[in-house]
């Protein structure tokens, strides 16, 4: 892979999976979109470790660790634009709310948000919350930042390993990425994590592939394949299931 593209394709994956304030892209760059996949996990340190930094100094100045948690929560929000917990909330609604695939796809669309998920968003901010405030004072920053590379490897996995489940949205824009740039990303979320966490990876490497297997069976059970809102969800459910392994074993 050449320089200028990965510069290309990291510069995608901030485009496609934050809100960070970046330059106005070419538009050639975008026909890159799948192939930047492997990137994402690279996305997801670029919001988490200003989320982290300013629970770290909320922690050094004093404040309790649920303070410290939130403000790790609002801003990895602010910094995605909400994105993956929209994704949760749309699945949740469609996947339960609907009895057909084209009506759990209609009800996905809707800008609305039903009963599902409203309370898919309370009880995963809940628990990731809840998580965080543990882990915080016991193993710092380092889980975090290594969970928000690993939570991220998931979506091009189900990328690969569903079709788009509808011929529009974000997903079927992006389009389907190749394995090898699948495993890049897979491969760099591990390495990395095993820097910051060491062994402790594996343990993770093997929720969250149970995590997003699990989700992968269920999208292609409900709606056929997979969508933005369900890449979303993999990330969310990712995450929370990685906060949860970590305070068993640490």
């Amino acid at each position: 892979m050449r320089k200028n593209d990965i510069i290309r394709d990291i510069a995608l994956a901030q485009v496609l999976l934050t809100r960070l304030p970046l330059p106005k892209l070419p538009e050639p760059w975008f026909q890159r979109q799948a192939r930047a996949a492997w990137a994402f996990p690279l996305a997801g340190l670029a919001i988490t470790l200003p989320a982290c930094a300013t629970a770290a100094l909320a922690l050094w100045l004093g404040l309790p660790a649920p303070a410290a948690a939130g403000l790790l929560l609002v801003i990895q929000i602010v910094l995605t634009g909400a994105m993956h917990e929209d994704g949760l909330a749309d699945t949740a609604d469609g996947f339960w709310g609907g009895f057909t695939t084209e009506r759990r796809l209609e009800i996905m669309k809707d800008s609305q948000i039903g009963t599902y998920g409203v309370l898919a968003l309370i009880m995963s901010l809940g628990l990731r919350w809840l998580a965080l405030s543990a882990l915080l004072p016991m193993a710092g920053v380092w889980p975090v930042l290594a969970l928000s590379l690993l939570s991220r490897a998931t979506m091009p996995v189900l990328m690969v390993a569903l079709p788009n489940a509808r011929k529009t949205g974000l997903s079927q824009s992006v389009g389907r990425p190749e394995v090898f740039p699948c495993v890049i990303g897979i491969s760099l979320a591990a390495f990395l994590s095993a820097l910051m966490i060491g062994g402790i990876t594996i343990a993770l490497f093997a929720m969250l592939s149970a995590t997003t297997v699990g989700l992968a069976f269920l999208a292609h059970r409900k709606i056929g394949g997979q969508t933005g809102d369900v890449l979303g969800t993999s990330q969310q459910l990712a995450e929370l299931s990685g906060l949860l392994l970590l305070l068993l074993v640490l």
